[in-house]
């Protein structure tokens, strides 16, 4: 198994999680540019498939390239994802 360094498990997972966060500022952003306030809570649901779809490759990676399980993966995917997806929900259920 080629399991990282606890600091280089931190820092990757700090970087995936500042990716989301932009990730969600430039949909929201986009969405606003596109259709003002009622765009940003369509952003927040294409940020929601879009982030979906980059935590799942993250898992994936973790599973086949550093050597995880999916068990172990599960609770940092969870982490991952729902760390920028509560604001993005909470943005589209106050603007929808």
């Amino acid at each position: 198994m080629a399991h990282g360094h606890p600091n280089d498990v931190r820092m990757h997972t700090l970087k995936v999680l500042a990716i989301g966060f932009l990730l969600l500022g430039f949909s929201l952003l986009g969405g606003r540019l596109i259709q003002g306030s009622h765009g940003i809570a369509i952003g927040a649901l294409v940020f929601l498939a879009l982030w979906l779809v980059g935590a799942s490759i993250n898992m994936y990676i973790g599973v086949k390239r550093a050597g995880y399980t999916p068990a172990q993966e599960l609770p940092l995917f969870l982490f991952v994802f729902l760390l920028p997806a509560i604001p993005a929900l909470f943005t589209w259920w106050k603007l929808h």
